[in-house]
């Protein structure tokens, strides 16, 4: 596959997957997500890389989730809401290889989601995170909610969900989403070393670690394929077509 909307580079023991639109806060459509699972099916099953790197162009944003222009009852792809954004949250989770989130700007919406499916995360303290599926008429009913959960604790996930706020880096780290935060100007160095870590130890008995983690909360895997049908649904509606023609339009929705 040529990629057009992300960047795949070696570096090192690791594998550097880039989603490359900062014209649009590195937000996903369909081609995005079909590029990303590609990238993660060829850096997972490659011996000789020990880890995975996801992040964002720019100094921006990581990632914002779906790309809301893209966006009319359903996204543009394939999939259940025209995203497969299953399929990619699943490849992260079941690629023998850590995957790190390099959050770098905003981690918003499916962004947000990406670093709480990613085995480690390491954050710039200029990054902020958050949920917006409520203001837009959409949500994550799957990785996104459940494994937050245990992710960060079930009250806490629930805030974020219930009253969409955005959260510092620092704050990031207190509720366990991120494992480190960085300046700036650190933030690559700081990765690499996380990854030249990793290159040192067992890729074998990192494996079965990661898949005995997975294992724990792989239940969530059939919460997110009914959730994504009953999304499906909601996408059809007009209060959640009034959460993306609010947004598209940059004024508050009248949901109610």
């Amino acid at each position: 596959m040529q990629y057009s909307d992300i960047t795949y580079d070696l570096r090192g023991p690791a594998a550097w997957i880039t989603i490359n639109r900062p014209d649009k806060y590195n937000a996903f459509r369909g081609q995005t997500c079909e590029e990303l699972i590609n990238a993660f099916n060829k850096a997972g099953w490659d011996k000789s890389i020990a880890a995975i790197v996801l992040t964002g162009a720019g100094t921006k944003a990581f990632c914002t989730g779906g790309d809301q222009s893209a966006h009319d009852g359903a996204y543009d792809g394939r999939g259940i809401i025209g995203l497969p954004v299953e399929e990619l949250q699943s490849i992260i989770r079941d690629v023998p290889k850590p995957v790190i989130a390099r959050v770098n700007g905003f981690a918003i919406g499916g962004g947000n989601v990406l670093v709480t499916c990613c085995d480690l995360a390491i954050a710039s303290s200029s990054a902020v995170f958050g949920q917006v599926g409520p203001k837009v008429g959409s949500v994550d009913p799957g990785f996104g909610t459940a494994l937050l959960g245990r992710v960060v604790g079930e009250k806490k996930a629930r805030e974020i969900w219930m009253l969409c706020r955005r959260y510092s880096a620092q704050q990031a780290l207190e509720m366990g989403l991120v494992n480190a935060v960085v300046e700036p100007a650190e933030l690559d160095a700081e990765v690499e070393r996380w990854c030249a870590e990793i290159a040192a130890l067992s890729p074998t008995a990192i494996a079965i670690a990661k898949r005995s983690f997975n294992q724990d909360s792989d239940s969530i895997r059939g919460i997110s394929a009914m959730g994504m049908q009953a999304l499906s649904l909601f996408y059809q509606t007009e209060e959640s077509r009034e959460g993306v023609k609010a947004f598209l339009e940059k004024r508050k929705p009248k949901f109610r």
